[in-house]
């Protein structure tokens, strides 16, 4: 083995511009395949950052049913033991008491529908980062009789910080629900559907409001490690028993679990099509290698080489040169790959509008994963051994005579 590699070494160097060209069209294709798979997987994993961080939490405890029918009805009175519960749980960082219903916000002559939530401000600014989202006015403080309004909220209702929205929907047990509340901020969200309908309040102000003392529709809940969600989501229903349904994210978004899914086999079938063009070019580039070699073949057999043993070299040389090139490609990918990370790519124009209507913030961010830079360079590797096996067939198929005359 050891003749077969110091023989194979020197061989590619030998002729150092062909070696050069093959090793580049791996490298190439090593690039590709990483920044292919790291934009696909880093679009998912921040559609799925933004639906937990902007609001959703990565799990959320509510009352039996409600989120079947989300009725301000099926809400429940908050206690201290249940934020107890919720410190003893490892893995959770923050969790925020929220009062959510439907009503009609309007000013003037214009009305819209809106999402009313009240919530703890502290707590939700450190679940969801709300108060960095204030783009005018002030954030909340728990004391005040105000409301934040959504970015797009505002301008179609024509208002601003400073103006008087009247609130009007329906509260606990039916009793009619309204109020006038001045705006005392202004916050924007990347999503359209976020940023056209949400308006918070604090939560002693929308219990008064929708006549609910003390009682909550939901409480969202953060964690420190999302391969740890499972985990936390089966200590909490140990926990709290049958009072009460405790929900991951994919429980309540099945949507977007089916879209990633469905998206992610599309990947890997786009993935699939790139590697074969990927493996016709490898094929190329050893195919041209090996007939301009086939001379040099049929010499060595000539002057009394084996044909196993050239067989092993010629093996050994591709095994080297796939190497090399699958080795390098991923070097070559990390500062591509991070600097994309770094610096995603952020969609303009009819793309930003449609990807704002489905629900998504308008950027390709890249994916860092170690496992990424394994797998796609496994993968271009095992092509580049495969096309290597054309030489193989050729030195077991080649006559020396034929070879030194032809060649």
């Amino acid at each position: 083995m050891g003749l077969y590699l110091k023989l194979a070494w020197r061989n590619i160097w030998r002729n150092k511009r062909r070696s050069l060209i093959s090793i580049s069209s791996i490298l190439l294709a090593v690039v590709i395949a990483l920044v292919t798979r790291s934009m696909q997987l880093g679009f998912y994993r921040h559609s799925i950052n933004n639906a937990v961080s902007f609001y959703m939490g990565f799990l959320q405890i509510h009352a039996p049913g409600y989120f079947e029918n989300q009725s301000i009805d099926r809400s429940y009175e908050i206690s201290d033991s249940l934020f107890e519960i919720l410190e003893r749980v490892p893995h959770v960082t923050t969790a925020a008491p929220r009062l959510e219903s439907f009503a009609l916000a309007s000013c003037g002559d214009v009305t819209d529908g809106v999402m009313v939530i009240g919530t703890d401000p502290a707590r939700e600014s450190q679940l969801t980062g709300l108060e960095k989202r204030v783009k005018k006015g002030r954030y909340l403080q728990p004391d005040d009789d105000g409301v934040l309004l959504a970015q797009g909220l505002a301008d179609h209702l024509g208002v601003g910080v400073g103006d008087t929205i009247v609130l009007l929907g329906q509260g606990y047990h039916a009793v009619t629900a309204a109020g006038k509340y001045i705006i005392i901020g202004i916050v924007e969200f990347p999503t359209l559907e976020m940023n056209t309908r949400m308006i918070f309040m604090p939560l002693r102000l929308a219990q008064d409001f929708l006549a609910a003392e003390n009682r909550i529709t939901s409480m969202a809940v953060m964690i420190d490690k999302e391969p740890e969600l499972a985990a936390v989501v089966a200590r909490l229903k140990s926990e709290l028993g049958e009072k009460f349904d405790v929900l991951s994210w994919e429980d309540m978004l099945p949507e977007l679990v089916q879209y990633v899914q469905s998206d992610n086999a599309s990947g890997i079938i786009m993935l699939a099509i790139l590697y074969m063009v990927i493996g016709f070019g490898i094929l190329g580039t050893i195919l041209m290698m090996t007939l301009e070699r086939t001379r040099e073949f049929g010499m060595l057999m000539a002057v009394g080489m084996r044909r196993g043993v050239l067989r092993g070299i010629v093996v050994t040389e591709s095994i080297l040169l796939s190497l090399i090139g699958a080795l390098v490609g991923m070097i070559a990918g990390i500062p591509v790959i991070l600097y994309l990370h770094q610096h995603p790519i952020y969609l303009g124009g009819e793309w930003a509008d449609a990807m704002q209507r489905w629900g998504f913030d308008p950027i390709l961010p890249f994916a860092t994963d170690a496992s990424i830079f394994f797998w796609q360079g496994l993968s271009v590797l095992i092509i580049a051994l495969i096309a290597s096996l054309y030489p193989l067939f050729r030195v077991s198929r080649l006559h020396p005579v034929t070879a030194l005359r032809t060649g």
